[in-house]
């Protein structure tokens, strides 16, 4: 509960500073006149859509499974990223098409220290409200703040962009750079638009977790290899920031149906404590080695299982 709260007061944060940011630079924008500044204020109201988006993909997401939806409400998420990515792609559009319409007319900029003065503003606050989305993100395996935070990266290199470009317009005279900024901005919106979008496909495709996730699911398992003969068909997918993973797992055939669900269940329950997220599922298979010379009472494979098996809380 204290995670899902977290990521909820961590949207809300992201809500707020985008509509702060919009608004000063869509005024700075009108009142100068400049396109880059205006593309600038068009990528921060469609953050405020996008982590308003997210707000209500989180909230969606952490409510627990119901009979519609077994598996939960993770895909939320992943619906949002999507949903996002999409925004993001038509704003970077636009924004091209305007710029390459007054590079063919011209435009007038007036008051460019004003702007250059809200594009710092807007650098730094974006640079400390997207460490702050990463970091939450990471703690809570947020696919929706990981998202909300690179909007805001993108910011602090675009402010950046932008800041040095109004600083030499103003020292050289040179207005036609200002729409040739804004054709800049909106490749690299674009180029991440198609990276969340990569990004969510992956999770609505049902793609396998990243090798690193499942090698550590396997190393948990094999760390408890006393207790099992073998493991295999291991699958692994992501459901926002749930990780769902199942797979086979060999017991000895002497084993009775008790004793092979709470192994099941230690087993789960390690890594479920061990990987953040987790949802597994265990299919539990008898030993089928034929030529087994070891009669239930007498098989030294099963006693040692069973004295493993006597230090497991139930």
């Amino acid at each position: 509960m204290a995670q899902v709260n977290r990521k909820i007061r961590a949207a809300r944060l992201s809500v707020a500073t985008a509509s702060g940011l919009a608004v000063l630079k869509l005024v700075t924008g009108l009142l100068t006149g400049s396109m880059a500044i205006l593309s600038s204020a068009v990528d921060s109201l469609l953050d405020i859509l996008m982590s308003g988006v997210n707000l209500v993909a989180i909230t969606q997401a952490e409510k627990p499974a119901d009979q519609s939806h077994p598996f939960g409400h993770g895909k939320y998420e992943t619906l949002a990223t999507l949903a996002q990515s999409s925004i993001i792609a038509l704003s970077g559009l636009l924004i091209i098409a305007e710029s390459i319409r007054r590079l063919l007319t011209g435009s007038e900029l007036r008051g460019v220290e004003g702007g250059i003065a809200v594009l710092l503003i807007s650098l730094v606050a974006s640079w400390l409200i997207s460490r702050h989305l990463l970091r939450v993100a990471d703690e809570t395996d947020s696919s929706a703040l990981k998202a909300d935070s690179l909007h805001f990266s993108m910011d602090v290199y675009t402010n950046a962009g932008l800041l040095v470009g109004l600083v030499v317009i103003r020292l050289l005279d040179l207005p036609w750079l200002d729409p040739v900024l804004s054709i800049a901005i909106a490749c690299y919106i674009l180029f991440e638009a198609a990276r969340l979008v990569r990004h969510g496909l992956r999770d609505v495709l049902d793609e396998e977790l990243p090798e690193a996730v499942r090698a550590e699911i396997t190393s948990l398992i094999r760390a408890h290899g006393d207790l099992h003969l073998d493991f295999h068909n291991l699958r692994t997918r992501r459901a926002g920031s749930q990780k769902i993973m199942d797979f086979h797992l060999t017991l000895c055939r002497h084993l009775s149906l008790e004793e092979a669900h709470r192994i099941a269940d230690h087993l789960e329950k390690r890594i479920e404590e061990e990987i953040r997220g987790a949802d597994v599922t265990i299919h539990i298979e008898p030993c089928e080695i034929e030529n087994c010379a070891h009669e239930r009472e007498r098989c030294p494979h099963r006693e040692k299982v069973l004295h493993l098996i006597d230090g497991f809380s139930k």
